[in-house]
């Protein structure tokens, strides 16, 4: 594998005098010490330091970035990636020294550091083979055959030649990340009951009618609705019994459905409220797990707010509930800030967390779009960094000729342009944690058990053990080393100055000490000048063509 070296953030000693200003909310009131500049792009840079840029007094003109170091939101939670099967099937095709060094790229302190991760409870699309659970039994309701073991197997290499590490797993790949990162915040979520506790009596049944994503799922049977929460529980229970904490929890993935593609499980606001302050709610105050954050919904953002009103607002379900977790399949290109700032300003002492999001159904063909990379060797996504960069990505083979609804929501789009502005716009609107899907998949954007391949941060060809490590990587390890749990969000505004209001995005944090880390995402073809306005000084800048730039500042105290 070929070794890339990561970056170090050292700052660069330059004392800069700043004025000081009376209006909290409108400046900063001490001196700006020291900044740098990291920059990833088109061009080839992967956290690359720029020369440093002094601040100077006066107000900015023309595009302005302001920031506001005094005016703080929300704490942030951290930002990461997720452990899958497929992840894990992937990783054991590597020799453990390798795969190693991945996985300290990945979650080390010298690597990316991501520090808020997700994991599934029991299998979804992403698990090699799919419809296994914790509770094999039917009509088990003590959950006497409880069992995490289906995490643990491992893969035979009789079976899946190429297999280097056959006790390799779910489990133990999680393991292995804590030995790197004692620290890592775990989101665990479950696609679905075991069958024999739903309606429908199945994993999932395909071919639902077009556009109704409920009711192929099926729902919790009554007399099965306790014994479904006992299930998430004795799950905590295993993994603590593992070494391994679960931070926070969502009772299922995606509640709306999803068509009958894959394993899911219906709830609505209602019944899901019903279900948390009646049954898991109680159980897990009184379990070892009290500590445990409750995420509701975990679905798209456009459908938050009427989820947010039911169960914010019951002061039955209210104590129990953490915030909301949401992902961002509804759009390509729109975060929905509109509806994170309504259910903030509305309920803001919940938390809005991104829990999924990735590259959909990579390899359909459509217009403008790049299918699997055997059939086109030279376009292709794998160790391409321009498929990454440019406009090549489509959800679901959407694209110019279709005709259905939603189409305006589906364009062909830039995959890191899809990450990067979702991250920044996000933070800028009250989301505390931004967590990917996968962060590991073979060069199909797979396994998937439905077919259901999709892009991941870092690809591997498990033939030839050629790790990949995309765009989408290096900026997701960029904003994580420069965003960290703890900091916190500071309010930031834009004046573009003529320039389209997709050109230019940028969110701000600050920590502890002070240090403001600027994001900043161009989506052009150009080079943008603009000034960044912090208190009483401003700085001239320039973020190049098609890139992400971090401009980190250290206020004095």
């Amino acid at each position: 594998m070929k070794r890339l070296a990561v970056h170090c953030l050292a700052l660069v000693a330059t004392a800069l005098p700043l004025a000081s200003c009376t209006n909290a909310d409108h400046a900063d009131r001490s001196p700006i010490a020291t900044s740098e500049i990291l920059l990833t792009s088109e061009q080839g840079d992967k956290l690359a330091r720029l020369e440093n840029v002094p601040f100077e007094p006066g107000r900015a003109t023309g595009t302005v970035i302001t920031v506001y170091p005094d005016s703080a939101r929300q704490t942030i939670l951290g930002i990461g990636t997720s452990f899958t099967e497929s992840s894990a099937h992937v990783l054991a095709h590597l020799e453990p020294d390798q795969r190693r060094e991945v996985m300290h790229r990945i979650y080390g302190e010298s690597g990316a550091n991501f520090s808020l991760t997700r994991t599934h409870i029991a299998s979804c699309d992403f698990t090699v083979n799919g419809k296994y659970s914790y509770a094999a039994e039917p009509d088990d309701p003590d959950l006497t055959a409880f069992s995490i073991a289906p995490d643990t197997v491992g893969f035979d290499p009789e079976r899946y030649p190429g297999i280097k590490a056959p006790g390799y797993d779910l489990l133990p790949m999680i393991q292995e990340a804590l030995s790197i990162n004692s620290d890592l915040r775990i989101i665990a979520s479950a696609w679905t009951a075991p069958p024999w506790m739903k309606d429908t009596g199945e994993w999932y049944i395909p071919g639902s009618p077009e556009n109704d994503w409920q009711g192929s799922a099926g729902s919790l049977k009554p007399e099965y609705t306790s014994t479904y929460a006992d299930y998430l529980v004795r799950y905590l229970d295993a993994y603590e019994d593992a070494g391994v904490d679960i931070w926070g929890l969502t009772p299922v993935n995606e509640p709306h459905g999803n068509g009958g593609n894959w394993e899911s499980m219906d709830f609505s606001p209602e019944s899901q409220s019903e279900f948390i302050n009646t049954h898991l709610g109680p159980r897990l105050a009184a379990s070892r797990h009290a500590d445990t954050r409750l995420l509701i919904f975990d679905q798209n953002r456009d459908g938050l707010e009427h989820w947010a009103d039911v169960i914010f607002s019951d002061p039955q379900t209210a104590p129990y509930v953490f915030g909301a977790a949401v992902h961002w399949y509804a759009s390509t290109f729109k975060v929905f800030e509109d509806i994170l700032d309504r259910v903030h300003h509305r309920y803001p002492g919940f938390d809005i967390v991104h829990t999924e999001g990735c590259i959909d159904n990579l390899g359909n063909a459509a217009s403008g779009g790049i299918a699997d990379p055997d059939g086109y060797q030279e376009s292709g996504w794998f160790a391409n960094d321009d498929f990454w960069w440019n406009p090549n990505a489509t959800d679901w083979a959407y694209s110019a000729e279709w005709a259905g609804p939603g189409v305006v929501d589906h364009p062909v789009y830039t995959p890191v342009h899809r990450y990067a502005r979702n991250v920044i716009v996000s933070l800028d609107h009250w989301v505390s944690g931004w967590v990917d899907w996968n962060i590991v998949l073979d060069r199909h954007g797979g396994p998937n058990h439905v077919g259901n391949f999709c892009g991941a941060p870092i690809m591997i060809d498990t033939a030839t053990q050629e790790v990949y490590f995309t765009p989408v990587f290096h900026v997701l390890a960029q904003f994580s080393r420069t965003i960290r749990p703890g900091d916190r969000a500071v309010r930031t505004e834009r004046v573009l100055d003529g320039l389209d209001a997709d050109a230019l995005h940028a969110c701000a944090t600050i920590d502890d000490e002070r240090m403001l880390s600027v994001q900043l995402l161009n989506t052009t073809k150009q080079p943008i000048p603009f000034e960044l306005q912090i208190g009483e000084r401003r700085a001239a800048i320039t973020i190049p063509a098609n890139s992400v730039q971090t401009v980190r500042v250290k206020l004095s105290s």
